[in-house]
């Protein structure tokens, strides 16, 4: 499908150059004819106004007609060496007879005084432009005088200026083609990988989905076939089922915010959060599932040491919307609740997740579409959320944050359906809200030694 499209990009892409490029051609290759006739014409009209100044007129006897041409005293005899570019001379009577002439052998085409100018073609190899000219005085016309040029200073140029041309654009159509391949080739990558990473969204999601379904089905089938069965074993089927109805609405309603942030239509009211007291809100929702874990959950405020003119109130506060800051730091305190080691043979070992919290300068890297205040804050928070648990390996880094991506998939079994997301959304989803209050995420992992989170809000 993708080199089907490649191809007819690239096809499209030669056709309208071409197409371009010929309509460019043929306005040059006319506008260089045109020129070239107009220098000819040009020449001509100067001879016939050279040989009008030359021509001896006398006035005749004769009442009919008062004045003739002195033939021999207007013009020479012609001479024996004939030159590719001579122009010749022809002169008519008023009656439209040849009566002097330059050419070797007297022509045989008709003049024609109603045309100023004209090409005659005489062979395939002899072309002429010629020019006519009435001459007449005091309104009696004395004669016609045709002055021809040969037409091979138009062909030859044009006929060099027409395969110079075809080669060009030959040359430019191969060209556009081979760069129209390879520039439809990185077109079209963008839209294979979000091709290929929709269809691995798609077949995650359907799995994800697909399991809970299954588990409630049978539940309700088994509730169906066996109607008197003990209430406390209806009891926990309807208790599956409704875990399992939970985790599908998270589900659900993470993937449609994920949706939401991918198009931007994610609705956030930008207002002045106090991150230390939110962090201390999120920590106190999260102890209970920490301590049935057995694991130390706690939070560090650093005192600034930054030269500012913020307030005590002020110095931990960001713009941004409290429900989607406290999803943030939510998943990823569940998330480390959950790869957090609980037993080992180690006595030195202490299961412990630290939320650190401090004012930095503001990276430059960071940018800034709002004004928090009047003036604007070169400063920043930065929140590392730091685990002790098992570690990310390396080659696993770079997908951390891909939707359904597990580095693990052994702990899938282990999942608590009561953790933020419980399907592998859960970081994607954090990036996504750090990403919309223009800030920055990153993570740094060792295995079996722990994982550390580190965000970064601006506070302007």
């Amino acid at each position: 499908m993708f080199q089907s499209t490649r191809r007819r990009l690239a096809l499209w892409y030669t056709i309208v150059t071409a197409v371009l490029l010929f309509l460019f051609a043929t306005g040059v290759y006319l506008y260089v004819r045109s020129t070239l006739i107009e220098r000819i014409d040009d020449t001509l009209k100067h001879v016939i106004e050279v040989v009008n100044r030359s021509i001896v007129i006398q006035p005749t006897a004769n009442s009919n007609v008062n004045y003739r041409i002195n033939l021999e005293a207007s013009f020479r005899h012609n001479p024996d060496a004939v030159e590719d570019d001579r122009i010749d001379l022809e002169w008519f009577n008023p009656d439209q007879q040849l009566l002097w002439w330059t050419f070797s052998e007297p022509l045989t085409v008709p003049l024609h005084p109603n045309r100023i100018s004209e090409t005659v073609y005489l062979s395939d190899n002899r072309i002429l432009r010629q020019l006519t000219k009435k001459i007449e005085v005091n309104h009696q016309i004395l004669g016609y005088l045709r002055v021809s040029h040969p037409w091979f200073e138009v062909t030859k140029p044009i006929h060099q200026l027409t395969r110079d041309l075809a080669i060009g654009i030959s040359l430019m159509v191969l060209s556009v083609a081979g760069i129209g391949w390879w520039l439809s080739g990185i077109a079209i990558e963008p839209v294979r990988n979000s091709y290929s990473s929709l269809k691995q969204f798609t077949a995650d999601a359907s799995h994800e989905l697909r399991n809970p379904i299954a588990t409630i089905q049978t539940n309700v089938q088994m509730a169906l076939a066996y109607p008197e069965a003990e209430p406390q074993l209806q009891q926990r089927q309807l208790k599956v089922i409704e875990r399992l109805t939970q985790r599908l609405g998270r589900l659900v309603n993470d993937l449609l915010f994920l949706a939401r942030s991918d198009s931007g239509i994610v609705q956030t009211n930008f207002e002045p959060v106090p991150l230390d007291a939110l962090l201390i809100e999120v920590i106190e929702e999260q102890k209970t599932l920490a301590e049935q874990k057995n694991i130390f959950l706690s939070v560090h405020l650093i005192e600034p040491n930054l030269k500012s003119d913020l307030s005590c109130e002020e110095v931990f506060t960001v713009p941004g919307d409290w429900n989607q800051l406290a999803r943030l730091f939510t998943n990823l305190i569940a998330n480390a609740i959950e790869h957090t080691k609980t037993e080992t043979n180690s006595e030195d070992y202490r299961p412990a997740i630290e939320v650190e919290l401090q004012q930095i300068k503001r990276p430059a890297k960071l940018k800034v579409r709002r004004n928090y205040s009047d003036s604007p804050r070169s400063f920043a928070l930065q929140i590392k959320v730091k685990d002790n648990g098992n570690g990310i390996p390396e080659s696993a880094l770079p997908h951390i944050f891909d939707r359904f991506y597990r580095a693990d998939p052994s702990h899938s079994h282990n999942r608590d359906l009561e953790n933020a997301t419980g399907a592998g959304l859960g970081l994607a989803i954090a990036k996504a809200i750090v990403e919309n209050h223009q800030g920055q995420i990153t993570v740094e992992s060792v295995v079996n030694q722990g994982t550390t989170f580190t965000v970064i809000l601006p506070q302007d």
